[in-house]
């Protein structure tokens, strides 16, 4: 099976670059560094110690930020190359990381065998780490010719991607015995990956646990909080298609309670505002993009974000906290979406029935009393118009088991990775 992957990526390779042109052209690659994707490389790799981690999209980018930063201060890593494939994670990460020398970002190549092997040609890792469910085959198994070891941390296999591997089962286990570590994100993922050929597989909890220092900005505009000072505001973060209208129709219940009610928005695909905006006024609602906040008034009902990295800002100012990609049957396999940060921030979690990818996490929260399942937007409305009664109050208590937690698991993936640092 694996010689018709790499014969099919072979094929792929002289339409690669129609491919990515055409995705810059529908603004889904970066309109400068698209070329990257093919392993055109304009940084230098200095002399030293080079690690190398590998994330996909926004939320792995916002989960190895404590890793970054403990591995940053190390004073046996030269360098610390982070590689991704959206422009979201790209974004964040810029953002955080852009005036750190130390630090590198690239886009990851595509998994065609040239490219695989111009990049790690040029960048030799001494480690490489990839995040979550990052599998490509080609540069796995490029990395071991090469001796470099591999690890995937806070590995995630989805009910879904597991029956998918386990068609294949020799193809999955000449790719994921190539692993020198797995450190599974839960126990139903460490059985997945154990049954797939994995070898070396730990489990010692979510490292989305873990808190990064948050000293960049997380502060929102001034002017707009005065704006809402007198409002009731509740927030629905990283919605999917559906389950904004989902929200209106929240929103219009709250209403009935609280004529000044403001819904925050924060899609988890900002590429689909503009429908977004669209579905939202059928509903006889004013919206107001995150753009143009200086032009709220008492009248918005909708304030859309438009824009990546903002949601913890929001998260602050807010006491209730909806979050998407939980609504969605046809998602049920790979649903859920990451609730530590609100939950870290003193916000009630609500979300719906499916929750697949946080399954371990959720029971985590609803044993603390902050995270509640909902079926329809009636009680969902119910339940936000009755915390809006109440003052937000951080309970310290919970705030120290969530962050007891993640220590835990922080630190024994940081002892983990270690071994092979030093080896």
């Amino acid at each position: 099976m694996y010689f018709w992957y790499k014969f099919l990526t072979y094929l792929f390779y002289p339409i690669s670059p129609i491919y990515l042109f055409l995705r810059k052209l529908n603004k889904k690659e970066h309109a400068e560094r698209y070329k990257e994707k093919m392993s055109s490389i304009k940084i230098q790799r200095d002399k030293g110690f080079l690690m190398w981690f590998h994330v996909a999209s926004v939320g792995e980018a916002m989960s190895i930020l404590p890793l970054i930063e403990y591995f940053e201060k190390e004073k046996n890593i030269n360098k610390i190359l982070i590689t991704t494939i959206t422009l979201s994670s790209a974004k964040v990460l810029g953002n955080r990381f852009h005036s750190n020398k130390k630090i590198i970002h690239q886009f990851l190549p595509l998994d065609v065998p040239s490219f695989v092997e111009k990049f790690l040609n040029h960048w030799s890792p001494n480690v490489s780490i990839f995040i979550d469910s990052e599998i490509w085959p080609n540069l796995i198994i490029k990395i071991k010719e090469k001796n470099i070891p591999l690890l995937l941390i806070n590995a995630r296999i989805t009910e879904k991607s597991f029956k998918r591997w386990n068609l294949l089962k020799e193809f999955a286990k000449k790719i994921f015995e190539k692993i020198d570590l797995c450190i599974a994100s839960n126990k139903q993922s460490e059985n997945y990956l154990k049954t797939l050929g994995a070898k070396n597989v730990k489990s010692y909890g979510n490292l989305k646990f873990a808190k990064p220092n948050l000293d960049f900005n997380i502060s929102i505009n001034m002017n707009f909080l005065s704006k809402i000072k007198n409002r009731k505001v509740w927030c629905a973060a990283s919605t999917h298609p559906s389950e904004e209208i989902f929200c209106a129709n929240v929103h219009k219940i709250i209403k009935k309670n609280y004529r000044n009610i403001l819904t925050i928005i924060i899609p988890r695909h900002i590429d689909r505002s503009e429908k977004i905006i669209n579905d939202l006024k059928k509903e006889n609602l004013k919206v107001l993009l995150h753009n143009q906040l200086d032009q709220i008034n008492d009248d918005t009902d909708i304030l859309l974000v438009n824009a990546y990295g903002e949601a913890l800002k929001f998260y602050k100012a807010v006491k209730c906290v909806f979050l998407g990609k939980s609504l969605i049957e046809s998602l049920k396999n790979d649903s859920g979406q990451n609730p530590i940060e609100p939950a870290r921030l003193g916000c009630k979690i609500f979300h719906g029935p499916y929750t697949s990818n946080f399954n371990e996490v959720y029971q985590f929260l609803s044993s603390l009393k902050i995270s509640y399942k909902i079926n329809n937007p009636e009680s969902l409305g119910r339940l936000i118009t009755e915390e809006l009664s109440k003052e937000k109050v951080v309970d310290e208590f919970v705030i120290k088991k969530i962050e007891s937690y993640g220590v835990s698991t922080f630190n024994n993936v940081i002892k983990e990775i270690n071994i092979y640092i030093n080896s």
